[in-house]
């Protein structure tokens, strides 16, 4: 029963996470990016403190190495990443396409990792793997060579660099030896991300006044929030102690399936040969890198059947 729920749980993670580049692409259409983001994590953020202040003894940060844990989390794990993940599909890319990109952030963490450990270098073959991933990602992207930095070739690459921000800040709050729980971590880290979203939300001349409180924005924004967010991260954080990093990173690999899945019943996005194709790729990179960890899981722990 207990390997039942957890696969039912993946899936479950898979599908929300997945679903929200759908829900993120549908919200667009009524609010500005920057915006909708902070909103987002407004929400999220109130929500999972409530939940961090229930679970654990002392919710608030203490010392100073927990505030720049939580300072690392609000800069590129929410506000960087989704700064440029809203903007990014707020051009002509698919859902589908971001979810592919956003899925190289596991073979770009384990390379962050490998740098800023010198004695734990990347071997032939897990050179090969990265660049399998990257190969995934101009597949995917189909630069056009006389307009590399217009219409989808641009908004791929601010997708790119928000699974790039997402890498490197799960690395470096890694690095740091805390001992601050990942539940109030992630809380303040949603909230710290939230006021900075605002206050590059203002610098971009966005207002109040663009919102379109349709009845499709409003419940893009309420999914992101309380489903995307809340109940994503709270299943997250039961599979991350029930199966471990190596096995929970494989929710980047279904989670494109459910955003071609949605974005194709909900939006009508078609589904491309490159974004496909870029999707082989990358999860291969990320088979080369991860070889030894996934061989490790394979024969350390035995298949069951439910």
């Amino acid at each position: 029963m207990t390997q039942t729920r957890n696969a039912l749980l993946f899936l479950l993670l898979a599908a929300v996470w997945g679903s929200a580049f759908m829900a993120i692409k549908a919200g667009l259409d009524a609010f500005p990016p920057v915006l909708f983001a902070a909103l987002r994590y407004d929400i999220a953020g109130v929500v999972m403190l409530a939940y961090a202040a229930y679970v654990v003894d002392d919710p608030i940060p203490r010392t100073r190495q927990q505030w720049i844990v939580v300072a690392i989390g609000a800069v590129f794990l929410i506000a960087l990443y989704h700064i440029l993940l809203f903007i990014g599909e707020n051009g002509p890319v698919t859902s589908a396409a971001a979810s592919v990109i956003v899925s190289l952030s596991p073979v770009l963490t384990t390379v962050f990792a490998r740098m800023f450990l010198p004695s734990d270098r990347l071997t032939a073959v897990g050179v090969v793997g990265l660049l399998l991933g990257l190969v995934g990602v101009v597949v995917l992207s189909n630069p056009d060579p006389d307009a590399l930095l217009t219409g989808a070739t641009l908004s791929k690459l601010l997708v790119f660099g928000a699974a790039t921000a997402f890498a490197l800040g799960s690395v470096l709050t890694q690095r740091i030896d805390d001992g601050l729980p990942i539940e109030t971590m992630e809380a303040w880290a949603m909230l710290g991300g939230a006021v900075l979203m605002h206050v590059v939300s203002l610098g971009m001349g966005e207002t109040f006044t663009e919102i379109t409180w349709t009845t499709r924005g409003i419940a893009a924004l309420l999914y992101l929030s309380l489903a995307a967010s809340a109940l994503g991260f709270l299943v997250y954080f039961d599979l991350l102690d029930r199966l471990g990093a190596i096995e929970i990173n494989l929710v980047s690999y279904v989670a494109p399936i459910f955003a071609a899945i949605s974005g194709f019943l909900v939006l009508q996005e078609p589904l491309s040969t490159e974004t496909a194709l870029g999707f082989l790729l990358i999860f291969g990179g990320f088979v080369l890198l991860k070889r030894d960890a996934i061989r490790e899981q394979l024969v350390g722990r035995p298949v069951e059947m439910s």
